[in-house]
């Protein structure tokens, strides 16, 4: 079949569109080398796997542009890269088709290594999901302000995916009934041996047209069933500040849980028929976080309704198939329905999570925590609202997190009560990567220059990168690997100007933070630090600097109103340092639009420091953090999340470690006083004041003014500096100096590099995937 891709592709060409390769444009040509590729999986895709089957449940799955991963996994990049240069073309000309927009941040990019992992370990591990129609959003600034446009990545066509009318399933909510229909990507292990599926599910109404009512001139009736139907899956996280977006949300996680448990039953009924003894035999359920929690009362309703189980059968059911992935470890971030707005979309559900709940009651009865306060901490519904994350816990047999710290809080703080109850269903499994995207294509510099070193074996074995340590001392080879760095800093600042219109330097440093824009990630102490810098340059408090381009990525959700005023800040300090004639052979600040997987794939090479300096204890994990290790940087960062993990492995002297830690933030939450830092320190006075004393402009929304009041005074619903910005000021800007400074030895600081590269093994996906696979899915 491979030797037929290049005939494959000419024919497409020529059946869909009437022109030859040499006449196609990028769209046309993308479209037929991703349908010629396809083509090539023959009955690989439709065959149905023997054994147990995983299924991996996510609101997100930030796949990104999958076309070349695909060729490349497939075995087709050689014969690929022969077609383009045959016909004088780019193999890069695809960088300009969009990415797949069914994600935003780690969760969806977690969610894909996954895929990748157990397809390429030969595991059936399918994906159930969204196939959004404008994803989050494309964003764009005007005059440094955040904007928002529709990402419509499917415009072009979207030739990975089959759609499969025939596996429809109806959703019926209270007051509104649609279809899912199915759409099929599929998910090609390395090597190509195995296909799994990522199923992405497409609302559509009963009647998408009614002639009647247009034939009366009521237009926009007659279209109404349609537009209310695709708004279920028009946009990924709609705004949920009104009732209305809440109603939406909501809609969206039954909708796509739903049809998934739905799917599984049919094909589970062809090959057991009635007898659901097997059920958890033949699929794992994995949540990914708590948007499809709502599985959980879902199918335990749809074994009692349709199937004639018992309840407290269907409720062990749900239990032996279900495990649950937890993210965060953030009270306000564990999803919680009103009561009252869950009975009001799907009231068929409430029911059966008030079983879930009087089940629960009797079981903490026999624990002896069935009385007052006692039972109040665990109940799922309790004060009107219905707590997912218990509901989740609670109906299943595994609840883990995703790095060793983060799973540690949860157990001795964030879930305490459940781990007293349930220690045996806490389990750690410290997220992972693939390497196959985030080093094999994404840097293939690098790829060659390791496996030219030690084999290619690290492709499907991350962890014999460990063999590159032996070469650490070695000059020649440190050099080399630092000239790769080079290319793709080089790479990476001609796709910033291309994309951004903005020339960056490849000889600074390369200092990037890119992620999701959220408080807790702090990307305002980083713009604070870069203003420090800008004010010890021009008070002569630092003279020597190594020139550095500070590059940010991230979004903020819509109606995050400080996320969206940190960005304009951010914005505003590169305004003032990159105008400034005296500092700008010294200092840049780039904040790149509309940051997106197949950016991450330009920037994690180039990256010279990995900037992940969270709240100690507030982020989960981060993947991040792996990728640009991963590729040669070293982090800066918090003792947090993964961090802790990749210090142990690459040695705290390869990496720059600052900050509180969990314990001394924890002793000190009751007493700490930020407005007594701001008043005894005038460094950290001299940023904050920059807010509101004229040295950047917020165009008069006040965004900065709220920022400065929130950090010194609080606000309704949390303490001054509650991510404790002002505590970790100094030690981090001693720690971004002390990086500036051993920059300059260049082996010194290449080595350290180097050893990141070399004990990244641990953050492959494949690690983490094994670990599933042995302690939780049993597969």
């Amino acid at each position: 079949m491979a030797n037929n891709f290049k005939s494959n592709v000419a024919m497409i060409l020529d059946f869909d569109y009437g022109k030859s390769i040499k006449e196609a444009n990028t769209i046309e040509l993308y479209n037929a080398v991703s349908k010629a590729a396809r083509k090539n999986l023959g009955k690989d895709w439709s065959l149905t796997a023997p054994g147990k089957k995983v299924c991996y449940l996510s609101a997100e799955f930030l796949i990104g542009r999958v076309i070349y991963s695909n060729l490349v996994n497939m075995g087709l990049f050689h014969q690929f890269s022969e077609l383009m240069s045959e016909n004088n073309l780019d193999i890069r000309m695809f960088e300009d088709i969009e990415d797949a927009a069914l994600g935003n941040g780690g969760l969806g990019r977690l969610a894909a290594c996954f895929l990748d992992s157990g397809a390429t370990l030969g595991i059936t591990l399918n994906g159930y999901g969204i196939r959004y129609k404008y994803g989050l959003f494309k964003q764009y600034f005007e005059d440094g302000f955040q904007k928002e446009a529709p990402d419509d990545w499917q415009r072009f066509g979207d030739p990975w995916s089959v759609r499969r009318e025939e596996e429809r399933v109806r959703i019926d909510y209270k007051n509104q009934s649609v279809y899912a229909v199915p759409y099929d990507i599929p998910v090609i292990g390395y090597g190509g041996k195995k296909v799994n599926t990522l199923r992405l599910w497409q609302a559509e109404p009963l009647e998408s047209f009614n002639f009647e009512l247009f034939n009366e001139q009521k237009y926009d009736k007659a279209n109404r069933n349609k537009n209310e139907a695709e708004a279920i899956t028009s946009v990924l996280y709609p705004n949920d500040d009104t009732e209305e977006g809440k109603k939406l949300r909501l809609k969206q996680e039954y909708f796509f849980s739903s049809a998934t448990l739905q799917d599984l039953l049919a094909k589970y009924k062809r090959k057991y028929g009635n007898d659901f003894s097997h059920f958890s035999s033949e699929y794992a359920i994995q949540l990914n976080d708590t948007h499809p929690v709502v599985a959980i009362p879902e199918l335990i309703r749809l074994l009692k309704e349709q199937e004639r189980i018992s309840t407290s059968r269907a409720i062990r059911i749900a239990k032996e198939t279900f495990a649950y992935t937890n993210h965060t470890v953030m009270a306000e971030a564990l999803e919680k329905w009103n009561e009252g707005l869950f009975k009001a979309v799907i009231p068929q559900v409430y029911k059966y999570v008030v079983q879930i709940q009087r089940a629960l009651t009797r079981e903490l009865l026999t624990l002896g925590k069935g009385t007052g306060d006692q039972q109040r901490i665990y109940n799922i519904i309790d004060n009107n609202l219905i707590h997912m994350a218990r509901l989740a816990i609670y109906a299943s047999h595994s609840t883990n997190g995703v790095a060793r710290l983060h799973t540690e809080i949860l157990k001795h703080d964030a879930l305490k009560e459940w781990y007293e109850i349930y220690p045996e269903r806490f389990n750690n499994k410290t997220n992972g990567i693939t390497q196959r995207r985030w080093l094999n294509l994404a840097n293939m510099e690098l790829a060659g220059f390791i496996t030219d070193k030690i084999g290619s074996g690290w492709i499907t074995d991350l962890e014999r990168l460990k063999e590159l340590e032996k070469f650490a001392d070695d000059k020649e080879i440190i050099k080399e690997f630092g000239d790769i760095k080079r290319i793709k800093k080089r790479q990476l600042a001609k796709y910033i100007e291309k994309q951004e219109g903005v020339r960056v330097n490849p000889d600074f440093i390369f200092d990037i933070q890119v992620k999701r824009l959220h408080e807790y990630k702090r990307q305002l102490l980083n713009a604070f630090s870069i203003l420090d810098i800008y004010f010890g340059m021009k008070e002569g408090r630092i003279t020597e600097f190594n020139p550095t381009a500070f590059i940010f990525g991230a979004k903020a959700a819509p109606g995050y109103y400080r996320a969206k005023g940190i960005i304009k800040f951010i914005n505003e300090i590169g305004r003032l340092v990159n105008n400034d004639p005296e500092v700008r052979d010294k200092l840049q600040v780039v904040f790149v639009q509309n940051y997106n997987v197949s950016y991450a794939e330009k920037l994690a090479p180039a990256a010279d420091v990995s900037e992940q300096i969270s709240t100690a204890g507030t982020e989960a994990s981060g993947t991040g953090n792996m990728k640009f290790m991963l590729n040669g940087a070293v982090t800066l960062g918090t003792y947090d999340g993964a961090n802790v993990e990749i210090v142990e492995q690459a040695g705290e002297e390869n990496n720059y470690i600052f900050g509180a830690r969990v314990e001394e933030l924890e002793r000190i939450k009751d007493t700490y006083d930020a407005k007594g830092i701001y008043d005894t320190d005038p460094r950290v006075k001299r940023v904050l004041d920059a807010l509101v004393d004229g040295t950047v402009d917020d165009g008069g929304t006040g965004m900065f003014a709220e920022l400065y009041n929130s950090l010194l005074y609080g606000a309704s619903w949390h303490k001054p500096d509650h991510y404790y910005i002002l505590l970790d000021f100094i030690p981090y800007c001693n720690a971004k100096l002390k990086v500036n400074k051993e920059y300059s030895d260049a082996f010194s600081f290449r080595r350290k590099c180097f050893l990141n590269t070399a004990n990244a093994g641990k953050f492959s996906s494949d690690r983490t995937i094994k670990d599933y696979m042995k302690e939780v899915w049993h597969v």
